[in-house]
């Protein structure tokens, strides 16, 4: 997605007219890339990070199966709470 919006930039500032400038519009989209991007990049890390975790310790200790698929669960919230927060970021920085 960020390839695409770079490619995007960097085409509308060959196309205009002699400006080595682009125009703050491109900026933006390139920021709003990034931003949902990178933002969404951690918590998909910490996610994996968590079930690699739980699915091990359950492995280890079937009989824990309910503690630790209760903070599993929690563990996954708090992580895809940051890939919202950089959405809603990504989605000021679009509309705003």
């Amino acid at each position: 997605m960020a390839a695409e919006v770079v490619a995007q930039v960097a085409e509308q500032a060959v196309q205009t007219a002699g400006a080595m400038v682009a125009a703050p519009a491109d900026f933006t989209s390139l920021a709003v890339g990034l931003a949902i991007g990178l933002g969404a990049l951690g918590p998909g890390i910490g996610i994996g990070l968590v079930g690699l975790g739980a699915m091990q310790s359950i492995g280890r200790n079937p009989e824990a199966t309910s503690k630790i698929q209760t903070n599993m669960i929690l563990g996954f919230a708090f992580a895809e709470a940051l890939a919202i927060y950089a959405l809603v970021v990504a989605l000021i920085l679009k509309f705003v």
